[in-house]
């Protein structure tokens, strides 16, 4: 007698699922981000042109996912999707990337950097523990592993977070909610005051170049590199497509929906931003916001703006740890990843052994403060990924015509065509200007086929 699989709980209502897309959306980067822009781009409308090209390309890969979480509301998104309109290894591989090392590594980011906005507040953080130098064959000079008071904080801040995830999807859904709010109603607070408080900066600031080269096709591609990644996260929400309510709905709302709010508050913040200063300003500032909010308001006023920061990195914490264990949990069910990440929690109804794996992973990683690298080794595969995931829409509208589609794709086929056109096109240039990263990050993923023939066998085995 088989016993009844627990299932995970619906507990994403359609503000909590709208949340789960803004508040991983708005990160770090919209306080970053203007300034490489200005930097690559050398022209103000240039900067909001690379700002409206990547969110019109974010969206046109939203209206698509959205029909395919829509239609099919499983844990682990793009890995279903991938599953199904390409055939099982396709999304094993996305899974394999996902849950050793893009998640993991992604979560120590977005903590470490939690911790640096914080050591402005208490610089104790930024204590050195001790230096471990470590002899490398061939180089001339040993490695120098730094240790920090920084790592074990961002590792416990990894801990509690995944332990409030531990505890219940509506506790964190609850949570998200209240802290994009703040998020929210603290960067609009900046454009009201800075438009109502500030003055135009004095001097001619030139919108657009007298005449445009082709070289300068390549500060626009820089350029465009940061605003998608300032983007990222328009599709993490299908990840725990299972536990929102009414998904055939809250889906496609919050995710095609979550995106226009973004590009919205996205546009409003570099409008201030070159209100107040000129575009040089812009391009030499560590954070342009702040440096925006001290012109109009001070040097104290602008300390706040480290403080959102610091909120709205826990708030991207939370939201990619509930999403990002979702992938390992489906994947286990299916027999194609370690049992650990397999089974739900009897009283909390959460995928507790994949929260704990990747809280351990992204913990180990943190700690030796290596995470950076191993991420920008998959920023290739996970653009890739997103390619595919998006044209899956074509190979499931010809494989399944009578799946139910309660939303359908808006644009199709132009828009999934221009997203799968406009991501290859970036993954050939992160190739050309990272082709060694490129390669090491690919052959890391297809190392996997490994794994997935040995857990391939044993799955059909015990159905056998």
């Amino acid at each position: 007698m088989n016993e009844k699989r627990l299932e995970l709980v619906k507990g994403l209502g359609p503000w909590a699922a709208m949340a789960m897309v803004v508040g991983h959306i708005i990160g770090t980067g919209i306080f970053r981000v203007p300034r490489s822009m200005a930097e690559a781009t050398g022209s103000v409308g240039l900067v909001f042109l690379v700002w409206i090209v990547g969110g019109f390309l974010s969206l046109a890969g939203a209206l698509t996912v959205a029909e395919l979480g829509a239609s099919m509301p499983h844990a682990g998104g793009p890995y279903v999707y991938l599953k199904r309109g390409f055939g099982q290894v396709w999304g094993f591989l996305f899974g394999w990337m996902n849950n050793l090392v893009g998640k993991p590594a992604s979560i120590a980011t977005i903590a470490a950097g939690f911790l640096i906005f914080l050591g402005f507040f208490f610089p104790a953080t930024r204590t050195h523990i001790f230096t471990l130098s470590m002899p490398v064959p061939f180089a001339e000079k040993p490695y120098e592993f730094v240790f920090t008071w920084a790592q074990p904080l961002a590792a416990l801040a990894i801990a509690v977070v995944t332990f409030i995830n531990y505890l219940g999807v509506r506790l964190a859904g609850r949570l998200q909610v209240v802290l994009t709010i703040i998020k929210i109603s603290s960067i609009l607070a900046v454009v009201a005051l800075g438009f109502a408080l500030g003055k135009p900066h004095e001097g001619v600031q030139t919108i657009f170049p007298e005449t445009l080269q082709l070289t300068m096709l390549g500060g626009f591609l820089t350029a465009m590199v940061g605003a998608l990644w300032a983007y990222d996260g328009w599709i993490d929400l299908t990840f725990a497509g299972s536990e929102v309510q009414d998904p055939q709905k809250n889906i496609p709302r919050a995710v095609v929906g979550g995106t226009i709010i973004v590009g919205a508050v996205y546009l409003l913040t570099n409008a201030i931003c070159f209100y107040v200063l000129p575009l040089a300003a812009v391009a030499k500032a560590a954070i342009p916001v702040s440096e925006a909010v001290a012109v109009f308001a001070g040097a104290q006023a602008a300390a706040w703006i480290t403080a959102a920061m610091v909120l709205s990195a826990f708030t991207t914490l939370n939201s990619s740890i509930l999403t990002g264990a979702r992938v390992p949990y489906a994947m286990a069910q299916d027999g194609l990843f370690f049992r650990v990440a397999d089974g739900v929690h009897p009283l909390h109804r959460t995928p507790a052994g994949a929260l704990v794996f990747q809280g351990v992973m992204a913990g180990l990683m943190v700690l030796s403060g290596e995470f950076e690298d191993l991420f920008s080794l998959f920023i290739f595969a996970q653009w890739i990924f997103y390619a595919l995931t998006v044209a899956s829409v074509f190979g499931l509208r010809k494989r399944e015509p009578d799946l139910h589609r309660p939303y359908r794709a808006w644009g199709y086929p132009w828009l999934p065509a221009l997203f799968v056109i406009g991501a290859t096109a970036l993954t050939v240039n992160l190739f050309i200007q990272r082709p060694m990263r490129s390669s090491i990050g690919l052959a890391l993923i297809l190392s996997g086929l490994v794994f997935y023939r040995h857990w391939q066998k044993s799955a059909a085995s015990l159905s056998e």
